[in-house]
């Protein structure tokens, strides 16, 4: 049975869709939109984090399956791995910038905002002090050049000033894991191993703890088991296949690694209350 897969690109509609360490790029909406008839399929990068930031103009924008309209001034924080989708018009101005996922190290520490805007997103109106901010230190970015080699700190401290001049402009957020690199390891081990049903044993080896140790991090910290947190970024992962790609429930069973797509379903049942036939109708 063919496995299900998501359109995934740094750049969208580029072949090459791996992501360096330090990758950076910054362009306007025009430059890849226009080319695109102003509108970017559902896609996802899975490696690098996207800002986009609308100066004027219309933007209907879906994320993992919600939509809502943006009006400039305004931005969107699109995490790694969520699937996005753009719809713009010729009248809409604005940047687009894309930096890989490891950016958010540049937060000082664990309750620094700026790492919990690129991991977890956010979205807002700027004020027109703001904008204008933000508007400045885009076209700066934009000038060094259409990628950001690894390294190259003008490019970087320019993009992370840029980043830092949006967070006033949304909702404060959630500190991040208080900075324990242990769950960061945890989420990474998940991100990789995700398909192949670990056991928990695994993931505590991986991160240097046992699984009561880890438990209690997750439990604490996050608010749920590691367990949990697994099955929720199944569920996740598996409504994005199925809303995304039009594949048969039991083409995503098996590119996530269930042997039983009977099982895939009430699994997927009992995580979202939905059956996987809903989410593809």
């Amino acid at each position: 049975m063919p496995r299900a897969t998501i359109p995934t690109f740094a750049l969208y509609g580029e072949d090459d869709w791996q992501s360096p360490a330090g990758f950076g790029h910054s362009e306007t909406i025009a430059a890849r939109s226009a080319l695109h008839d102003w509108a970017i399929a559902p896609h996802r990068h899975d490696r690098a984090v996207q800002i986009l930031l609308v100066h004027s103009g219309p933007a209907d924008v879906t994320l993992d399956g919600t939509q809502f309209a943006l009006t400039g001034p305004a931005f969107i924080v699109v995490p790694s791995g969520v699937v996005h989708a753009f719809r713009f018009t010729p009248d809409t101005h604005g940047h687009v910038l894309t930096l890989g996922q490891d950016f958010a190290h540049r937060a000082r520490h664990g309750s620094d905002p700026l790492g919990a805007l690129l991991t977890r997103g956010g979205h807002a109106r700027l004020d027109p002090v703001m904008a204008a901010r933000a508007g400045r230190l885009a076209d700066e970015v934009t000038a060094l050049g259409h990628s950001g080699k690894a390294g190259d700190a003008l490019f970087d401290a320019l993009a992370e000033a840029l980043v830092r001049s949006l967070i006033a402009s949304t909702a404060a957020p959630a500190p991040a894991d208080t900075g324990d690199r242990r769950l960061a390891l945890f989420r990474h081990m998940v991100e990789t191993h995700l398909a192949e049903h670990r056991p928990l044993a695994f993931y505590a080896r991986s991160t240097g703890t046992t699984v009561r140790t880890l438990t209690r991090l997750t439990q604490r910290h996050l608010g749920q088991s590691p367990q949990t947190l697994i099955n929720r970024r199944l569920a996740l992962e598996a409504q994005r296949l199925l809303r995304y790609t039009g594949a048969s429930a039991g083409a995503v069973a098996t590119t996530l690694g269930f042997a039983d797509a009977s099982y895939f379903s009430r699994f997927y049942l009992r995580m979202t209350g939905h059956r996987p036939q809903d989410e593809r109708s």
